[in-house]
């Protein structure tokens, strides 16, 4: 992936060449999928105003962690796993974060939800149109705004962290973060990335870490490291949350 980033961004017409490409690849939706897509929407952006406002939430911080105590985020790349996407949607709304969606029926709806709650969806995911998406997740930083990942998703494996936030920071100079939301008391979807619903009146805690910083002359197996350490930053705020909600 960082060759191909590199190559899109030596050569301009490598860029507007995936750009068209990624804008054939949106696909049409039926009048079907149109009606399913309007009622996912408006249920799940429904569902998320009403739940998110009856969570209690805290924040823990790693020393340097470039979020304030209220999870204000300063212009930088942020990570996460899928399965907390509900709690973090409502954490983090209204605040402009670029996200990247899929260009998928399941990436559709997403795009638009996260549209109603103040975010900004950037088209593209690890299997298409990767290029193009993170070009523009750059685009979006050097526009002031922060961008995130769920960087397991959109289909996993579970916990396993791809590699395009370690290449972004290593174009754009802005560091890494990873933070976690667990949840108290959630219902658990049998999906593959075991997806937390918020039940009401639940206390969350967001655990967020120290930055991450790649340099622009990082070797690729200094890329191959920086990309573990974020893998490992992304469990450790993991087992910090949870552990913070078991006492």
């Amino acid at each position: 992936m960082a060759g191909r980033l590199e190559s899109a961004e030596m050569e301009p017409a490598a860029e507007l060449a995936d750009e068209k490409k990624s804008a054939e690849d949106v696909r049409e939706f039926s009048f079907r999928e149109r009606v399913q897509l309007w009622l996912i929407t408006a249920a799940a952006t429904f569902f998320i105003r009403l739940i998110g406002p009856t969570l209690r939430y805290g924040i823990i911080r790693e020393p340097g962690c470039l979020a304030d105590d209220h999870a204000n985020m300063n212009t930088s790349i942020w990570c996460f796993w899928h399965r907390c996407v509900i709690p973090a949607t409502y954490r983090f709304r209204r605040r402009q974060i670029a996200v990247m969606t899929s260009r998928s029926f399941d990436g559709e709806y997403i795009a638009r939800i996260i549209s109603r709650l103040g975010f900004i969806p950037v088209r593209g995911s690890s299997s298409r149109g990767a290029v193009g998406a993170l070009l523009g997740m750059r685009r979006e930083l050097e526009q002031g705004h922060s961008v995130a990942f769920t960087i397991d998703g959109p289909r996993g494996p579970r916990y396993v962290a791809k590699p395009g936030p370690v290449v972004l920071a290593k174009k754009t100079g802005l560091p890494i973060n990873c933070f976690y939301v667990h949840l108290e008391r959630a219902w658990i979807l049998n999906s593959w990335d075991r997806m937390m619903i918020p039940k009401p009146f639940s206390r969350a805690v967001v655990y967020a870490s120290n930055p991450i910083f790649v340099p622009a002359g990082a070797t690729d197996a200094e890329m191959k490291a920086l990309h573990q350490q974020m893998q490992d930053a992304l469990e450790r705020c993991r087992l910090k949350a949870e552990e913070a909600l078991s006492h």
